[in-house]
């Protein structure tokens, strides 16, 4: 019995999925099926009718999105092959200016037909909850950051400023606030509003950090040994290791350093022809979390190396290959940060460039774990 194969674009909505087919060996444009309902029950039945007794081999594509992996995991428990794709990496043909459900669904099939798609990395249940729970507080601090501003320029169309001028979230910019009274009670009320949202997202914020620390330091959880190891880096404490290990996830998505950099967006973009060469600012593509505190920690380098107390206890442990490691990214860095500097760049613009090499030194030590980890499995 000869088996043909059949390529199925998913277009994924909340609660609909349109589904196109495209026949193995054939050039012609891909056939649009209908509508479902996302469902288990309704994808089950349309795959198992698209299989036709076991004669077809399915191989099914749909675009990353809001809807998750679920539909990913559903698939695989029927046995059948799903890739999940980058919506960024989709080709486009120049002028196509309508879009539909229908449309997209038959172009991901076309396109996954011809292997045109780039597949993204899925994650496993447990390795994405904790990436969840690591965004939920960085939402949190976002939220953190705009109750504070709120409650600044609630004080600012009032023309009332601390005449010490401490910085905002200090605990004597709080003494300060504790001395502010109001006449008018609606105004009171405001400020003591404010107020009150800003302790609870600080409060918030500090039951994801303890979660955070609870889940790192479980021996069961398949990311701890690459959190443990990045935690040798200058500027990255625990929550900023959870937060690259998490988005990271399997290092062998990446061949290369300049890979792994291009992924957080930190390369430079480039527009040459000819002769002509024009290279611009960083190409903010990827990764949005990895750059964030990339960046966050590049700025420690700034200072001169060392191991001082708490980053001593953090190297404490770990293989030599790794603490090694850490210390070169130490001295390069600081190199660079201050030949930079001496050469006029703005310090913005350095901790761009010093957060794009230490991207490198967070590839070079995944690595390392990574080797370790194979070599244990090999020996046990």
């Amino acid at each position: 019995m000869s088996i043909t194969t059949k390529y199925v674009g998913l277009d994924v909505s909340k609660s609909k999925i349109a589904v196109a087919l495209a026949d193995e060996g054939e050039r012609g444009e891909a056939r649009y099926w209908g509508m479902l309902e996302h469902s288990k029950s309704a994808v089950s039945k349309l795959m198992k009718h698209l299989q036709q007794n076991g004669e077809v081999q399915l191989n099914v594509c749909y675009e990353a999105g809001p809807t998750g992996y679920v539909l990913y995991r559903w698939l695989l428990e029927m046995g059948i092959a799903c890739t999940v794709v980058a919506p960024s990496l989709i080709p486009k043909r120049p002028g196509d200016r309508i879009k539909t459900d229908k449309r997209d669904a038959k172009r991901l099939a076309q396109l996954f037909r011809a292997g045109e798609l780039t597949a993204v990395y899925t994650p496993t249940p447990e390795d994405e909850a904790l990436r969840d729970l690591v965004r939920a507080r960085e939402d949190a601090k976002e939220d953190l950051t705009r109750h504070m501003q709120r409650l600044g320029k609630f004080l600012l169309r009032y023309q009332i400023s601390n005449p010490k001028k401490s910085k905002t979230g200090t605990f004597a910019h709080e003494e300060w606030l504790d001395t502010l009274r109001f006449s008018n009670e609606c105004q009171r009320v405001t400020f003591q509003e404010y107020r009150q949202s800003i302790w609870e997202t600080k409060e918030r914020i500090l039951r994801y950090e303890q979660e955070i620390e609870q889940q790192a330091e479980k021996g069961s959880h398949s990311q701890r040994p690459l959190i443990q190891a990045f935690q040798a880096l200058r500027g990255v404490a625990l929550v900023t290791a959870v937060t690259l290990s998490t988005e990271i996830i399997s290092i062998s998505r990446f061949a290369s350093a300049a890979d792994f950099m291009s992924y957080c967006g930190l390369v430079t973009s480039e527009n040459s022809s000819g002769d002509t060469r024009r290279q611009g600012r960083i190409t903010k593509a990827g990764n949005a979390h990895l750059r964030r505190v990339l960046v966050e920690a590049a700025w420690h380098y700034r200072h001169t190396p060392g191991v001082r107390r708490k980053l001593r206890e953090r190297l404490t442990g770990l293989p030599a290959e790794v603490q090694s490691l850490a210390w070169s990214a130490q001295t390069r860095l600081h190199k660079k940060y201050n030949a930079l500097l001496w050469r006029g760049k703005t310090k913005g613009c350095i901790a761009v460039a010093v957060a794009r090499e230490l991207a490198g030194f967070v590839w070079a030590i995944a690595q390392e774990v990574q080797r370790q980890s194979v070599e244990i499995q090999e020996a046990g």
